[in-house]
C-alpha cells in the first residue's frame, strides 16, 4: 500500500501530536512545577520527609533503633534534599492558607530564611561525608539539626 503525500502529512502530524505531552512531561511533573501549583503542600510534604528522617536519626542515637549506616546517611541525603528546595516554596502570596506554619518573618528576612537552608545543607553535606558509624552520625546530627532549631525558632507559628 503506498500512501500519499496529504496521507503522510496527517500520520506524521499525528504523530507529533501524540509526542508533544510525552515531550513536555518531564517539563511538567518535575517537583518545582507541581510546587507551583500548590508551595503550601510541597513545602508540608518535604518537611514531613524531613521530621520522619530526624525521628530515625534520633532513634537510632537514643538506642530506640539499632544502627543502620545506610538510614544514618539517607537522613542527611532527606535534608540535601530539603535544603535545595525549600526555599523556593515561598513565594508571595503563600504566607497564609493550607494550615502553614510558615511566619511572616519568611517574607520580611528572605535572605536570613534562605541563608539557613544554605547552612542545613552544608551542615547535611558535610554529615553525609563524615558518617562512618554511629559515633561520626550521632555528632553530624547534632550539629545539622542545629539549623533546625534555629530556622524553627525565627521562622515558624507553632499552630
Amino acid at each position: 500500500m503506498t500512501l500519499s503525500p496529504t496521507r503522510i502529512a496527517a500520520v506524521t502530524g499525528l504523530a507529533a501530536l501524540l509526542a508533544a505531552p510525552l515531550a513536555l512531561a518531564p517539563l511538567v511533573l518535575t517537583p518545582g512545577a507541581l510546587a507551583q501549583g500548590d508551595p503550601i503542600a510541597e513545602r508540608q510534604e518535604i518537611m514531613k520527609g524531613v521530621g520522619n528522617a530526624t525521628r530515625s536519626g534520633v532513634q537510632m542515637v537514643r538506642g530506640e533503633a539499632p544502627f543502620d549506616l545506610d538510614t544514618a546517611r539517607e537522613t542527611f541525603a532527606v535534608y540535601i534534599d530539603a535544603s535545595e528546595r525549600m526555599p523556593g516554596l515561598f513565594p508571595d502570596g503563600t504566607q497564609t492558607g493550607g494550615d502553614t506554619e510558615a511566619a511572616p518573618a519568611i517574607w520580611e528576612r528572605k535572605d536570613d530564611f534562605e541563608a539557613l537552608f544554605a547552612e542545613f545543607g552544608e551542615r547535611a553535606a558535610a554529615g553525609l561525608e563524615a558518617t562512618t558509624d554511629e559515633a561520626t552520625f550521632q555528632a553530624a546530627l547534632g550539629t545539622a539539626t542545629q539549623s533546625c532549631r534555629t530556622c524553627h525558632e525565627q521562622f515558624r507559628i507553632d499552630n
